[in-house]
């Protein structure tokens, strides 16, 4: 009895290890795959138009409403200190930088990244993607590997337009609704993003864009390992799970990434 919390203690730790390199493998071998001769040009269009063209109306919808909330808050902090002129310079920071890329990651888990889980786990509990391995088609190339490279894709184009709407979210807002000049406002933009504030997003769009597409469909793929749960059960549980842990990963990575451009 003693020594039962230290034996549940290790067939977690081992249990998380072979899960984190079962994960690490398949997100290896789906990122190599996309990027093998020939190219899969007509999938990974198909998949930007899933992942990023059926994306725009919800990113452009968040992405002006969060810029209209930063401009009412940021306004109200700001003119505490007689500085309601930073206003343009806080909102557009906050969305380049940080707000951006992982909204737009959160948002794309839970439209296109869930979709991506159920659709390869409807397929493996059909046998449809044994039937692939049996005619000697590479299941993760096939599947996978065009999700990853329409991500890529998209990912960034996403969170370009959402700094862009949350910019004109903030516009509305300082400027329109509370009397902030609006030449201050875009100087203020201006002199105070850098191309390093730019870079650094957009590459946390790319490492956002390779986590969810990944994750998402790892989980989808190995839906049949699932202990606590078959068939439909077990794609529902895949596509849960799939949606919590991209989010925790997206968030844990916009701090590693962010301490690394600081």
């Amino acid at each position: 009895m003693l020594t039962a919390p230290v034996e549940w203690l290790g067939r977690r730790g081992l249990s998380f290890l072979l899960e984190a390199g079962r994960y690490t493998c398949f997100s290896l071998r789906a990122m190599a795959a996309a990027c093998r001769l020939p190219l899969q040009v007509f999938k990974t269009v198909e998949q930007v138009y899933f992942i990023g063209v059926r994306s725009m109306s919800v990113i452009l919808l968040i992405g002006l409403f969060t810029g209209m909330v930063l401009g009412l808050q940021g306004y109200y902090a700001l003119v505490k200190f007689g500085s309601e002129g930073m206003l343009g310079a806080a909102v557009a920071l906050s969305l380049i930088r940080e707000l951006g890329p992982v909204l737009t990651a959160i948002m794309v888990i839970g439209r296109a990244g869930s979709a991506m889980t159920a659709e390869i786990g409807v397929m493996r509990i059909s046998e449809q993607i044994d039937a692939l391995d049996t005619m000697d088609i590479d299941p993760v190339r096939f599947l996978v590997s065009p999700k990853v490279a329409g991500a890529v894709i998209s990912f960034p184009l996403l969170t370009a337009f959402f700094d862009f709407m949350g910019i004109v979210g903030g516009y509305l807002t300082g400027v329109i609704m509370l009397g902030v000049n609006s030449g201050i406002y875009w100087y203020r933009i201006e002199s105070a993003v850098e191309m390093s504030d730019v870079t650094g997003g957009f590459v946390k769009s790319l490492v956002f864009a390779l986590i969810v597409a990944t994750m998402c469909s790892y989980q989808g793929y190995y839906t049949h390992l699932r202990s606590r749960g078959f068939g439909a059960v077990g794609v529902s549980l895949s596509t849960t799970t799939a949606v919590v842990i991209s989010c925790v990963m997206v968030l844990i990575s916009d701090y590693v990434i962010t301490s690394f451009f600081m």
